[in-house]
C-alpha cells in the first residue's frame, strides 16, 4: 500500500442558486488576461443543457478520458501513443472557439467619447480575439435557466441515454445548476496525454498543475480531459487549467470559488487514499462498479493502522489530523451522499456532488401532500421532478441504486430534522431505514445546513509551514512574466499579487483590477487596486 493525501471538494447542488459568483471571482483571479478571454476555470451549467464547451460530455466525439481495450487494460480513449503522435500537428478531436464561444467586450469608449447627437450612442460588441465587430451568438452560460426547454431536448448528450418518457418529464419541469472545476483526478488522463510531460500531479496535495516551462502547446491534453477543463492560451501558446488556488490553500485559505460562494455549497478537506489501488479501481470492467471501486481506494483516517502507515509515508501530522475531521470524507464515505461526476471516464475524479432533492419536495407540496414526511418522500423519489435516471447518468455511470440511496438519506434527514425543530417525537426507524443513526442524521444536517466556516473548509495548517517548499516545487507552473499567464505564486501570506488589465477592455485610466486572489475573507487589505502614486486601497502603488 502506498498511502497519499489529497485535497478534495464536495458541492451540495441543493444549495446552488446559479448566481455565477464563483465563476466571476475565479475569472477575475485566474483568467482575466489576454489569451484566456474565452476560458472559465469555474463555470456553472444549467442541467439539462449542452454545457461548456458545447456537448463536452459526448466522448464518442471528443475522445476524452480512459477506456478498456480488448485485453481489459486501461488506455486513453484518444488512442495509442502512435496514433496521438500522428495527430500531434493536426488533432481532429479539439473543440473550436465556436464550441466554447467567441469572447467579446463592448465598445465602451464610444459611450464615453461620442459627441453630442440626436440619437443615443451604442456600445457595439467587439471580439476580444480579433478586435473587430462581432455578433453574439453563444456564451459560456448561454443556455442558463433554460433546462427542460424544447430547444434543449436532444442537445444534451445525456438525454440520449434515458427513455422517451423521461425526456417528456424533463420538458415539463426539470432544471438544476451544476458548478464545475477541474476534477484534479487520481488518474488524470490529461497528464497521460501530454507529449511533453508538462502536466503533473503534486504528491504533497494531489493538485494537478501544468508546468508552463515544459508545455509546448500540443493541446493533446485538451482532447485527453473528458471534462474539457484545460484551455489553450492562444497568446502564450501554453495550456492552462484550474490550479485549485494552490497559492491560497498552501497558506490555509480556501479556493476563491469556495470563499465567494453565495450558497455556501462547497466543502474542502483531505482524503487519504491508497495510490497503489488507483489503477485497479480505474480498470474495473463494469462501469456501474466504478463508483464503489473508487470508494474502496479511500482510507479510513480513524483507523490506527492507517494513521501509522500515513506517518511512515511521511504525511505531516496536521494533514492526518485534518483528514480525521474532513467534511469531504464524511460526505463521501461516512454518509455516502456525495457522488463523483462521470466515473465512467475512469479518471477517478476528486470533486464530488451531493445530488439535488428540493424539486421533489416542492412537487409533493403542490399536490397537497406533506412534502417532508418520510413515507411520501421515500415513495416519490422514483417520480421526482429531476429523474433519478438523469442523475445516475451524471454521477454513477447510469446506476440508479447509489443515487436513490443518497436521495433517501437526504430525505430522511429532512424528515428527522423537521420533527426535531417542531418539537415532535422523532422516529429512529427513519434513520435506521437508510443505514444511519439519529446522531449521524443530525451531524449530517449540521454539516450540510449550518456548518461554520472552519467546519466547511478544513485545510491543513501544515500547508503554511510548507508554503516555501511547495512554492519552489511549483516554479515550473509559475505564472509570471509576459511569456506566462500573468501571475506568480506568492510567498506565504506577506507577498501579495498585483494584477493588471491586459486586454484593454476598460476605458483608459480605469484598468485597475480588484485582486481577489489576495482576499482572505476577513478584511479588504490587498483586495482593491491602489490609485496611482499611493497605497490607498490596500494594493501596491502604480
Amino acid at each position: 500500500m502506498k498511502l497519499m493525501a489529497q485535497l478534495a471538494m464536495v458541492m451540495n447542488l441543493d444549495k446552488c442558486i446559479g448566481c455565477h459568483t464563483c465563476s466571476v471571482t475565479c475569472k477575475q483571479a485566474w483568467t482575466n488576461r489576454g489569451g484566456m478571454e474565452y476560458a472559465w476555470f469555474n463555470n456553472v451549467e444549467t442541467r439539462p443543457g449542452q454545457g461548456y464547451p458545447r456537448q463536452y460530455q459526448d466522448q464518442d466525439r471528443w475522445k476524452g478520458g480512459w477506456t478498456l481495450n480488448k485485453r481489459g487494460r486501461l488506455t486513453l480513449r484518444s488512442g495509442s501513443r502512435f496514433k496521438r503522435l500522428l495527430n500531434i500537428f493536426a488533432n481532429p478531436d479539439l473543440p473550436t472557439v465556436d464550441d466554447y464561444y467567441q469572447p467579446w467586450t463592448y465598445d465602451y469608449e464610444n459611450l464615453l467619447s461620442a459627441p453630442a447627437m440626436d440619437t443615443i450612442p451604442t456600445a457595439r460588441p467587439k471580439s476580444l480575439i480579433t478586435g473587430e465587430d462581432t455578433a453574439v451568438t453563444w456564451g459560456a452560460n448561454w443556455d442558463d435557466d433554460l433546462g427542460g426547454g424544447p430547444a434543449q431536448i436532444g442537445r444534451d448528450p445525456l438525454l440520449a441515454r434515458v427513455s422517451r418518457q423521461v425526456k417528456l418529464e424533463f420538458q415539463q419541469t426539470f432544471m438544476f445548476y451544476l458548478p464545475r472545476i477541474c476534477e484534479h483526478c487520481l488518474n488524470p488522463s490529461c497528464a497521460a496525454s501530454c507529449p511533453s510531460g508538462a502536466i503533473y500531479k503534486r504528491s504533497e496535495d494531489g493538485i494537478v498543475l501544468v508546468d508552463q516551462d515544459r508545455c509546448r502547446g500540443w493541446r493533446q491534453c485538451v482532447t485527453g480531459c473528458p471534462y474539457k477543463k484545460i484551455y489553450f492560451n492562444h497568446r502564450t501558446g501554453k495550456a492552462e487549467k484550474c490550479t485549485f488556488c494552490y497559492p491560497r490553500v498552501e497558506v490555509g485559505i480556501p479556493t476563491v470559488c469556495s470563499e465567494t460562494c453565495v450558497g455556501r455549497l462547497r466543502y474542502l478537506g483531505v482524503l487519504l487514499y491508497d495510490a497503489d489501488a488507483v489503477l485497479a479501481a480505474a480498470s474495473t470492467p463494469h462501469e456501474h462498479d466504478l463508483y464503489p471501486a473508487q470508494l474502496g481506494v479511500f482510507l479510513n483516517p480513524h483507523d490506527p493502522r492507517v494513521v501509522a502507515e500515513a506517518e511512515r509515508a511521511g504525511v505531516p501530522g496536521d494533514w492526518i489530523e485534518a483528514a480525521a475531521v474532513s467534511p469531504v470524507y464524511r460526505l463521501i464515505v461516512d454518509y455516502q451522499v456525495a457522488l463523483p461526476l462521470h466515473p465512467e471516464y475512469r479518471t477517478m475524479p476528486m470533486v464530488w456532488y451531493v445530488p439535488p432533492l428540493s424539486p421533489m419536495v416542492d412537487a409533493l407540496t403542490q399536490t397537497g401532500h406533506d412534502g417532508e414526511a418520510a413515507g411520501n418522500l421515500f415513495g416519490a423519489i422514483e417520480s421526482m421532478r429531476i429523474p433519478v435516471e438523469y442523475l445516475a447518468e451524471l454521477f454513477t455511470a447510469g446506476d440508479v441504486a447509489p443515487v436513490r440511496a443518497a436521495l433517501r438519506r437526504l430525505a430522511a434527514m429532512r424528515t428527522h430534522m423537521r420533527a426535531v425543530n417542531l418539537g415532535e417525537p422523532t422516529q429512529p426507524a427513519v434513520a435506521a431505514s437508510v443505514g444511519l443513526s439519529t446522531r449521524e442524521i443530525e451531524a449530517m444536517y449540521r454539516l450540510l445546513a449550518i456548518a461554520k466556516y472552519e467546519e466547511r473548509y478544513v485545510i491543513p495548517s501544515a500547508a503554511v509551514s510548507q508554503a516555501h517548499r511547495l512554492d519552489a516545487l511549483a516554479t515550473g507552473c509559475s505564472l509570471n512574466g509576459d511569456g506566462g499567464p500573468g501571475m506568480t505564486a506568492f510567498d506565504a501570506v506577506a507577498e501579495k499579487f498585483h494584477l493588471t488589465d491586459t486586454n484593454g477592455a476598460g476605458p483608459n485610466g480605469k484598468n485597475g483590477r480588484i485582486n481577489l486572489l489576495n482576499w482572505d475573507g476577513r478584511n479588504i487589505d490587498g483586495l482593491f487596486p491602489a490609485r496611482a502614486g499611493t497605497n490607498e486601497g490596500g494594493g501596491r502603488a502604480e
